[in-house]
């Protein structure tokens, strides 16, 4: 099932960024910017079925520029944030707070009442960001992410959003 949200180019209201949907077209993109970010990194395949399986990508640009993303999967009255991201010279800006924001008023428009996502555990610039925005953690999902030598767990959290 796809969840389109019309999200309008240009918002005076700061606390929002001004989203528009991926497309195929905009993988090479997000694939350099992802590749920049994580030492793990989603392939463009994943990426591309994401998007041929209806997943909801959003893509934020500024100037030209990407300068983040995310990709959601929405399921009965539910959103599960799959993956966001900031360019790493856009972090500590306030901009993953922002698109946070702005994914969760996209997932409200959709219905969705709760968020869950999984960050890895070792990630705490990124749980700071969860948990200063509403999230919990609500569980653990051993041995998750790929690291250099073996796996690492994910924290399991979740935020009502209703």
């Amino acid at each position: 099932m796809k969840f389109l949200v019309n999200m309008p180019q240009h918002r005076t209201d700061a606390d929002f960024l001004p989203l528009r949907p991926m497309t195929a077209e905009d993988v090479a993109a997000v694939m350099a910017l992802e590749a920049r970010a994580y030492p793990f990194p989603w392939t463009a395949a994943i990426f591309l079925d994401c998007l041929k399986h209806g997943h909801s990508g959003w893509v934020y640009e500024q100037e030209g520029l990407l300068q983040g993303y995310a990709m959601m999967m929405f399921v009965l009255d539910e959103m599960h944030l799959l993956n966001l991201c900031i360019a790493p010279e856009c972090q500590g800006q306030g901009l993953g707070s922002r698109l946070l924001k702005t994914l969760e008023r996209i997932a409200r428009t959709a219905k969705a009442e709760t968020c869950f996502l999984e960050v890895r555990q070792s990630n705490f610039s990124a749980i700071r960001l969860y948990l200063n925005t509403g999230f919990n953690e609500v569980g653990i999902r051993k041995g998750y992410y790929p690291t250099e030598f073996g796996r690492e767990d994910a924290m399991v959290m979740a935020k009502t959003l209703f």
